[in-house]
Formats: C-alpha cells, sequence, structure tokens
C-alpha cells in the first residue's frame, strides 16, 4: 500500500478540519493538504518526474515539506529528505548519488547549490514561490494514487559512515507503515485533538513522525523560526495545548533549563519522545520532575527507522519500582514489529545479561544500501541488522547500551562521524596527521575535538582551520577545539589509540 493512502483517507475524514500550522497560523485544512498531495502529484508528473524517481529536498522545516512529502509518494516517487544544516557540497553530493532529478530548496541555498552541483548535473533546482507548493500544484488535475508495494522504495535517508561518505538508506513503504502501526502499540496514541510540532529537523526522526498523526487527523505545526526555540516551544504549548514532538535529549535539556527558570510552569506538552543520542540520567530525572509524566524514549536507527525499542512513559517516570534507575537508563523492551539479540563477534546470540552487539530484524529493518552491496552485506547478516551499538538485555527485556562499536560523535542530536571530518582537515597544509574524537559537552552531549599533528614549520591557526572546515562540512561538524601533538598514540599496527586520546581530555 501507498504511504499517500493515509492522507487520501484523513483528508476525507476531516475536511475541514485544519491541517497544517505556520506557528499558531492556519495554512491549509486536512481537504486542501490532500488536494496539495493529489494535484501536486500530477504538477510533478508535468515535469517528467515518474514513479520511482528520486526527488530530494533540501529546506528549513515548513509547511510545504509535508505536502510535498505526499505529493511525491502519490506519484509514486521516493523522497530524498536532506538535513538543512549540511553543507551546499555535502548536499550535492546526496543529490548526485542519489541520481535525484529534481530538488525543493531553501532560497538562501540555492545559488551555492547550483554552483556545487556543476553544470552538468541532472538535478533541476526549485525554490518554492511565496504562493508555496499549494500555489504552484493549484492548477492541475488530481492523479491518483500510483499503487505502491511494501518493498517499493519510499525514502532515501542519507546517513553518514565511517567511511567519511554518506550511505542511502532504503526506506520502503512497508518499513514505514510498520514503524507507524507499531507506535500506537508500543510508544503513544494519537487523536484528532492533538498537534505534531515539528522542531527538529523533518529530514529525520520527527518527519517520519508525521504519518501516525495524519493518520489520525492531527495537527501539524512548524515553528516560525524553522527550528528550535525553547520559549516558542512553549508558547505553541499554551496555545495548542496537546502538542507532541521528537527532540533529541539535548533539546530536552535545553527545554528543562529554560522552564526552570520560568516565573510560570509551561503547559499544554502532551508527550515528548526523545532519541537520536545518550540520553544522561540525571537530565531525564530533572525533565519528568518538571514536566511530569510526558516523556517516552525510542531507540532506533536510520536502517531500522524509530522502532528497534521503546521506553514506556509509565517506565520514564517510575520512581516504586526497586530498579527504576536501571530502567530509566535503558532505552526500554524491543519494540512489536521487530526481534532484538545481543551477539558476539561472529553473530551467535549471547545469553541474558552479557555485553554484545546489538542486532534487529523484523518489518522495520532496511533490505539495503543504496547502489552499496559492500556496506550491506557487512550491515545485513543472515537477516539480521547488525546495529554497531554495544549493549545488554536483562531478565525483563530491558536494553541497555553499553558503548558504540563506531566512533560516531552525537552533538545536538546530529551524527558526525570523525572520519569525515579527519579527511576534510588533512587537505589543510598545515596538517600531517589528525584524529578526531567526541568528548562530553553539558548542553550538546558531545563536541568535536581534533588532535592534530602539524606539519613541518607550520603553527597553528584556529581561525583558518575553521575557514577550511566551512568551505567543505557543515558547521556542526567543524572541531570545537584543536590540540596539537608531537605525535598520535598509535598501536603495532599503526592504528591510532583514540582511547588513549580520550584519556588526554
Amino acid at each position: 500500500m501507498n504511504l499517500a493512502t493515509w492522507l487520501v483517507r484523513a483528508a476525507c475524514e476531516f475536511q475541514s478540519k485544519d491541517a497544517l500550522y505556520l506557528g499558531v497560523d492556519p495554512v491549509a485544512r486536512y481537504d486542501q493538504f490532500g488536494h496539495w498531495a493529489t494535484s501536486g502529484a500530477s504538477w510533478l508528473r508535468s515535469r517528467g518526474i515518474q514513479a520511482g524517481d528520486r526527488v530530494a529536498i533540501y529546506m528549513p522545516n515548513n509547511p510545504d515539506y509535508l505536502a510535498l512529502f505526499y505529493a511525491i509518494w502519490h506519484l509514486g516517487a521516493v523522497a530524498v529528505p536532506v538535513n538543512a544544516k549540511l553543507h551546499a557540497k555535502e548536499a550535492a553530493w546526496v543529490f548526485e548519488n542519489a541520481g535525484a532529478r529534481l530538488a525543493f530548496v531553501g532560497k538562501n541555498a540555492a545559488q551555492e547549490l547550483e554552483q556545487s552541483l556543476g553544470p552538468n548535473s541532472q538535478t533541476e533546482i526549485l525554490v518554492l514561490p511565496k504562493v508555496g507548493f499549494g500555489g504552484i500544484a493549484h492548477g492541475f488535475d488530481p492523479s491518483p494514487v500510483a499503487s505502491r508495494d511494501a518493498d517499493d522504495l519510499a525514502w532515501l535517508f542519507y546517513t553518514s559512515g565511517t567511511t567519511g561518505r554518506p550511505k542511502g538508506v532504503e526506506i520502503t513503504h512497508g518499513m514505514m507503515q510498520s514503524m507507524a502501526l507499531s507506535y500506537f502499540v508500543d510508544v503513544d496514541h494519537v487523536f484528532d485533538s492533538d498537534v505534531a510540532l515539528y522542531a527538529a529537523p523533518m529530514s529525520h526522526g520527527a518527519g517520519l513522525y508525521n504519518l501516525m498523526h495524519v493518520m489520525k487527523g492531527a495537527g501539524h505545526v512548524c515553528p516560525v523560526s524553522g527550528g528550535f526555540d525553547p520559549e516558542e516551544i512553549f508558547a505553541l504549548g499554551a496555545h495548542f495545548g496537546a502538542v507532541h514532538m521528537f527532540a533529541a535529549p539535548t533539546m530536552i535539556k535545553r527545554l528543562t533549563q529554560q522552564a526552570v527558570q520560568r516565573e510560570e510552569p509551561p503547559t499544554g506538552l502532551r508527550t515528548i519522545v526523545y532519541g537520536g543520542g545518550p540520553m544522561y540520567l540525571a537530565d531525564i530525572e530533572e525533565a519528568v520532575d518538571v514536566f511530569g509524566d510526558i516523556f517516552v524514549q525510542i531507540y532506533g536507527q536510520g536502517e531500522c527507522p524509530m522502532a528497534i525499542s521503546a521506553l514506556s512513559r509509565k517506565d520514564v517516570a517510575d520512581r516504586t519500582h526497586s530498579r527504576w534507575k536501571e530502567r530509566l537508563a535503558s532505552v526500554g523492551k524491543a519494540q512489536s514489529v521487530v526481534e532484538v539479540e545481543i551477539a558476539d563477534p561472529n553473530g551467535r546470540p549471547l545469553p541474558i545479561g552479557e555485553v554484545g552487539e546489538i542486532m534487529v530484524r523484523g518489518a522495520p529493518v532496511m533490505k539495503a544500501y543504496w547502489k552499496n552491496p559492500e556496506a550491506t552485506q557487512k550491515s545485513i547478516v543472515n537477516g539480521w541488522l547488525m546495529t554497531g551499538d554495544m549493549g545488554v538485555i536483562d531478565h525483563d527485556g530491558y536494553i541497555t547500551l553499553k558503548d558504540r562499536s563506531k566512533d560516531l560523535i552525537i552533538s545536538g542530536g546530529s551524527n558526525i562521524y570523525p572520519r569525515e571530518v579527519e579527511e576534510v582537515l588533512l587537505l589543510h597544509k598545515s596538517i600531517s596527521e589528525v584524529s578526531v574524537i567526541g568528548t562530553p559537552h553539558p548542553e550538546w552531549g558531545e563536541e568535536v575535538v581534533a588532535f592534530i599533528v602539524l606539519a613541518g614549520g607550520e603553527t597553528l591557526n584556529k581561525p583558518d582551520l575553521d575557514a577550511h572546515c566551512n568551505a567543505y562540512i557543515a558547521r556542526f561538524k567543524r572541531p570545537k577545539r584543536y590540540v596539537v601533538c608531537e605525535d598520535l598514540p598509535k598501536n603495532n599496527y599503526g592504528k591510532i589509540l583514540k582511547t588513549e586520546l580520550r584519556m588526554q581530555i
């Protein structure tokens, strides 16, 4: 079944109900939202887009984002959402790798993106006019929803890899349907009186969570700021009264800090689902003390989007169980649509209580990476997704993450892979060797630190290195600190010992 079918049904059932908002202002009712998708699919077809073609979205959160999702799916095409914080060169690489025929981009990024793509690019760049996507699709007749099977591609999600280049995760209609339906069982209820608030990037988990809210006829609110601002979120919560949002742990920490400083506690936040990075025990304890039992934790990966495990609202808020702290420090239990095992280095399941690599299989697990059979073979073993995360399962089924087997850095909920940053730094003439690690940061979770060995006769020039990084990668990936070393610690095989570097911070 095509995901767009859910909007077709919602547009019939909730016709006159406001669906899309920019701040507190309604932008479209459900019947209009549905029409934007059906007529938008016809408009896309008029531009030469066909079923299976990839259409990229590289712009900040706004109501058009959702309309584009459903128009793309309605036609049977594939959405390629790209984090708006990425550098234009990074976005251009994604467009080329995905073979995107068309890309909707923010007006501030268009010129730099066109320069990054070059004259021979096959991707057409389009900035939406002031009338928005609904305005340009208005004159086109509605089209029937395209038939799609469970294994047909719906969303091509690019997640950074240890090689320094992103990998495209093939997310299908069936994977997303499984994730959405399990949400009602394992995560939370949704009512037509709710609104989903998109304060985290719609190119990631926040965007995935639109599905269950469309099904139930809930509202969809994009902050006027286009991003995350605690006071703006509190104001929207007070206005709408039943707000759901997805947030990274660092966002929850900032919300809690801001709430503590207010004379009146915030109201109207019904559910905050958190994930995408490590949540420190002290932070979630304080958040529950301030906001009450509004939190649910999920654990997932792009390769199994939002659907590996969940820690219920009750478990997050409970302080009566003898092991409540251990449970609060976990990522909950396996969601209903997956199996989760802990494996040894050979992929063999380990007994309960032993630490190993977390592996998962089930309907929401990807079948392959886009045009990357080698990476697929390493990640999918005998039908199991090898997550690269180390963890343990207790006798009650609670999964606790112990460490990441890869050197992933998570800063502000965004993934940063050290190899990517290292390769950029090594392009600079002053650097002979480099190793990048993540270190704890009280607000962002982790920050990027680069240990560098300078080339002969060179000196550290931080502004110059910052400018160099800004020319190649997104600002949030840029090192916050540079530590000059005479040599980098290595083992007998020449591998840099990052564990020793972490001990120096």
